[in-house]
């Protein structure tokens, strides 16, 4: 089911490219609902990038402040998400198999209220890495297929703002930090992911992630290549924003060590699972 119509497009995302596939649309029809980098658009880049440093220096205060940050954030963030599914059943109805939360943004939003909730490793990593580099995407060409000043498109900055902000927080916050071979554990996972997704897609002749064919309209793949080549090509694309991400903790740079890391760690009142 395609979820246009009340769900930005920007959230049925592609799997192997790490990333959201935004559509690119023209000038006009993006001034039409929201000016790409006008004074609104840059108001909501400037509050998500506030609101993680705010959060980031208040979990830095103490412990106890980080614990609380981070489990409210969580919360948000899972009671967001619910509100939404009510909203879009209540308009849309349920459909299988096209309306299953399957995509990389789905997955990586999922990752990013298990982390907050309960520190994971594993699901700390792979938010950072696909929840950045497709989030940040997303924010920045935002794909809205309803006017801005509705639902769904505040759905769509407090579904992908929030989780950016959440993942800045855990580490800028020193809760949690990338550790070493984390952007391999993190393409382990996505392409075992995009495995099970692909299988889906080929059962119930599906499109989750974009993996079987590109989106309609216009987009960041049409610059990949065709099927299966744009696959490939996306998945390189993938594994070089993961490194640009790891950068800054390359060496033991960085922020400082976590105060609760998910290096099972300092505090045991913080629940750290691998």
């Amino acid at each position: 089911m395609s979820r246009q119509a009340h769900r930005p497009a920007s959230r049925d995302c592609p799997i192997l490219g790490r990333l959201c596939a935004i559509s690119v649309l023209p000038w006009q029809r993006v001034a039409a609902y929201l000016q790409l980098f006008g004074p609104l658009h840059l108001a909501i880049l400037a509050s998500i990038l506030a609101a993680a440093i705010a959060l980031s220096r208040w979990a830095r205060s103490s412990s106890g402040a980080g614990r609380r940050i981070r489990l409210a954030l969580g919360v948000f963030l899972l009671v967001n998400e619910a509100v939404w599914w009510i909203y879009h059943i209540r308009h849309e109805g349920f459909r299988f198999p096209g309306g299953l939360p399957l995509q990389l943004c789905d997955f990586a939003l999922w990752l990013t209220i298990l982390a907050l909730l309960t520190l994971n490793r594993w699901a700390y990593e792979v938010a950072y890495y696909a929840g950045l580099a497709g989030a940040a995407m997303a924010v920045l060409t935002p794909d809205l297929w309803a006017p801005v000043y509705s639902y769904p498109s505040l759905y769509f900055f407090l579904e992908h703002g929030g989780a950016i902000a959440a993942v800045l927080t855990l580490t800028w916050g020193n809760l949690a930090r990338p550790q070493p071979g984390s952007v391999w554990r993190a393409l382990l996972i996505l392409n075992a992911y995009a495995a099970a997704v692909g299988g889906f897609n080929a059962l119930f002749g599906a499109n989750y992630m974009y993996l079987c064919r590109k989106p309609a309209s216009a987009s960041l793949l049409d610059y990949l290549g065709p099927w299966p080549v744009y696959l490939l090509a996306a998945e390189a694309l993938g594994i070089a924003l993961f490194w640009l991400l790891w950068l800054p903790f390359r060496n033991g740079r960085g922020r400082g060590e976590p105060k609760s890391s998910v290096t099972k760690d300092r505090n045991p009142d913080l629940p750290c699972t691998e």
